[in-house]
């Protein structure tokens, strides 16, 4: 290991994007600040030099602790409710805490430093910031209409950020995420995403759902994919700081046929026939954006990191069936 080797604060070590990003980077030569609620868990033959620090970061002064010295930042927190995936209630303001609060207390503590050069930032944002578009591929350049809370949120707390940018007191980008899901064999964070969802019911005996006729398609980016394109942007984060860049395959794939192959898998995994794939009413909390498409051109950030996806979605989803299809035998 070198040296002085940079120190990265990775904020959310142990959520699902989180833990990904921390197996991604302990295979480097850096110091890792692994932060969470719950202690993390340094990935086995960890080249790093891992600290594992357990913090509620929404107490007084524990943000200012945990990026204390950092060279580097990935914020990848997210707030959900026990009984929810990422979806939050209007006027939830846990939640706005988290997810906006989180971000402005990173930039408080970051600009109150008075040496070195501004620390670098990378943020896990979402493509759903930009709202139901009429675009049909995503590359950035829309304008940001987002429909629900969540999304607003985050992108209250990108802007905040990238102001910050703009003022010089920080280097940050974000990394606007599509549909992530999947599991590897070294996942140890929950995937509460509708593929794995999906995979849970089909593993069950149950019939796999949808809200609509299938044809809805979603960019569909592998976890280990993602978790690759967030170190990417801390690698270049000279020429990626100050905008938002939207990251995916490049590839909508429809639902329907999506869910009919992990039912194939599944079934070939179990030994049984395929449980049906069947369209449902959509619940209340349904918003416009679970039934818009969406495609994600990341030229751009391919262009200004080197960063393509390498995993296969048949490939993607054949791990996943097989991760969970190992945790159901032994449960």
């Amino acid at each position: 290991m070198a040296v002085n080797p940079p120190l990265v604060a990775l904020l959310g070590a142990t959520g699902f994007v989180g833990s990904a990003v921390l197996r991604e980077l302990a295979a480097r030569d850096v110091r890792i600040r692994a932060v969470s609620r719950r202690p993390a868990t340094a990935p086995a033959g960890a080249r790093a030099d891992v600290e594992v620090r357990a913090a509620d970061l929404t107490e007084p002064g524990e943000m200012a602790a945990a990026v204390a010295g950092a060279d580097i930042v990935v914020l990848a927190t997210l707030y959900s409710a026990a009984t929810s995936t990422w979806r939050v209630e209007d006027g939830d303001t846990a939640a706005e805490r988290v997810n906006v609060g989180l971000a402005r207390d990173l930039v408080d503590a970051l600009a109150a430093r008075s040496e070195g050069p501004p620390p670098a930032v990378v943020f896990t944002g979402a493509a759903s910031q930009a709202g139901p578009s009429d675009k049909g591929v995503l590359d950035g350049s829309e304008e940001d209409r987002p429909a629900g809370a969540y999304d607003r949120q985050k992108l209250a707390a990108e802007r905040l950020l990238l102001e910050a940018t703009a003022r010089g007191a920080v280097r940050a980008a974000s990394v606007r995420l599509p549909t992530v899901f999947g599991y590897g064999p070294h996942s140890t964070a929950r995937d509460r995403g509708i593929v794995s969802a999906m995979t849970r019911r089909a593993l069950a005996g149950d019939p796999i759902t949808m809200w609509h006729d299938g044809t809805v398609r979603r960019d569909l980016l592998y976890i280990e994919d993602a978790a690759r394109a967030i170190t990417a942007a801390v690698d270049r984060i000279d020429a990626v700081a100050g905008r938002h860049w939207p990251i995916g395959t490049g590839h909508g794939s429809p639902l329907g046929p999506v869910f009919e192959e992990v039912a194939a898998l599944v079934a070939k995994r179990v030994g049984k026939p395929p449980v049906p794939v069947v369209s449902v009413e959509p619940p209340a909390h349904a918003e416009p954006g679970d039934f818009a498409s969406v495609t994600i051109d990341a030229s751009a950030f391919r262009a200004a990191t080197g960063w393509a996806p390498r995993v296969p979605l048949g490939e993607a989803l054949r791990r996943t069936v097989d991760h969970l299809a190992a945790e159901a035998e032994r449960a």
